[in-house]
């Protein structure tokens, strides 16, 4: 056993932050957790100390895309380098990850389930993985990669990740079969265009009808999966949401339908506003990009302050912005520039994200039966969240219990 004391304790589930706490720990499981004076230690179990340091549940991101590089054409159609060094690429992004604080990520399109895989064979080191594989939509959609030119992307031969064109509810229900057929723990689809989507099909413009929408979250459900929902505005994200999607990304002009999101509060929709993308988007993407971005940064904003007054839960999703993967708390610090408390911001990372994950009884918070994914570092998040992006303040990472980074002071041997 083990037993983590001294630390100033945030719980992730939103509750007090508690001073000189401590966690006891039997193998990949915290078997009690609070003052330390409460927690009744074994003669046996190794205190490793902790003072001066804050403990927190390990980070989540709820919406990643782990092997994209970068937004240019060649890099997106995979066709600029091996795909054998895009496979090592995509291995040192999940790493960095890891290393940086994030124990679990869902991984919302692009990576396949071998990397999952991978870490369950303990061949890589990385964050617990949730993976989409691919995002489902309709000819012209988000999902469907076709050149000025008429050509189709590069991968479209992968069997392993599909390409998730369908069309007609009977089509998207067996789309939906696919790629639980390929390994996704979740159904990513999309419902309308987005910032970065080609030029006439934009955050406003439908994809999908209501038919393939039911078809599609009905046929998920049936299959005991999740659903994830890229969905900006006007027709499409009120489908979603009608629809019953389990987590709405993007959502930028809910502000613009105030009941969809005491709809999302009634049932437990999950909001993941990615603002890392739109910031990458505004400063150095393509035109229209650029412009789209730019026009709907305020009603975003105004979205996000919405649903936390409608009781909507928020989750930090980054979707890769800038693609620098292992920044994903940069996403933590666009909360609170966008209006949240730095402990509301810290919870759309842990107890929410866990939540929206289906993964809430499992990790999240710092509580007896979670696993053991625990971040400790050297400074006070809850005065400056941006403590969490400092890579030298990060002193312990420790996922199912066991430390992936450990830069904690050595004991000195006890004479004898």
């Amino acid at each position: 056993m083990k037993a983590l004391v001294g630390a100033m304790l945030i719980d992730g589930a939103g509750g007090l932050p508690l001073d000189d706490s401590a966690v006891l720990l039997d193998g990949e499981r915290i078997v009690a957790a609070g003052p330390r004076g409460a927690v009744d230690i074994p003669p046996q179990a190794e205190e490793i100390d902790l003072t001066g340091l804050t403990l927190m549940p390990g980070l989540i991101d709820t919406h990643d895309h782990l092997a994209d590089k970068n937004y240019t054409l060649l890099s997106r159609w995979e066709i600029e380098e091996p795909a054998s060094l895009a496979h090592l690429k995509t291995a040192k992004a999940i790493e960095n990850s890891l290393a940086a604080g994030y124990t679990t990520i869902r991984d919302a399109g692009g990576l396949d389930a071998g990397f999952k895989q991978a870490i369950a064979e303990g061949l890589l080191n990385g964050p617990r993985l949730l993976t989409a594989v691919s995002i489902i939509s309709p000819t012209g959609g988000i999902g469907d990669r076709v050149a000025p030119s008429g050509h189709r992307t590069a991968f479209a031969t992968d069997p392993m990740r599909p390409i998730g064109v369908a069309n007609g509810a009977e089509a998207v229900r067996s789309m939906v079969r696919e790629m639980v057929r390929v390994g996704a723990d979740v159904i990513k689809f999309a419902t309308t265009g987005g910032a970065s989507s080609r030029q006439g099909h934009g955050p406003k413009d439908i994809a999908f009808g209501p038919d393939e929408v039911k078809a599609l979250v009905d046929e998920a459900a049936a299959q005991g999966k999740l659903t994830m929902c890229h969905a900006l505005g006007g027709p499409g994200l009120r489908m979603c949401v009608e629809a019953g999607v389990g987590s709405v990304e993007h959502g930028c002009y809910l502000a613009d339908d105030p009941d969809l999101l005491k709809m999302m509060a009634d049932n437990n929709t999950f909001f993941t506003p990615t603002w890392e993308v739109y910031e990458f988007h505004s400063t150095i993407s393509a035109p229209h990009v650029k412009a789209r971005s730019e026009a709907l940064f305020h009603t975003h904003r105004d979205s996000l302050h919405k649903a936390v007054e409608a009781g909507a839960k928020i989750t930090a999703g980054t979707d890769a912005g800038g693609f620098v993967h292992g920044d994903n708390a940069r996403e933590i610090e666009l909360m609170v520039e966008r209006g949240l408390s730095p402990m509301q911001a810290i919870q759309t990372a842990t107890g929410w994200a866990a939540e929206c994950i289906g993964l809430g009884k499992e990790i999240g918070t710092v509580e007896k039966g979670k696993q053991a994914d625990l971040l400790a570092v050297a400074g006070d998040p809850l005065k400056s969240v941006s403590v969490l992006r400092d890579k030298e303040a990060i002193k312990l990472v420790m996922k199912g219990g066991v430390a992936y980074v450990d830069k904690l002071p050595t004991k000195a041997p006890v004479a004898v």
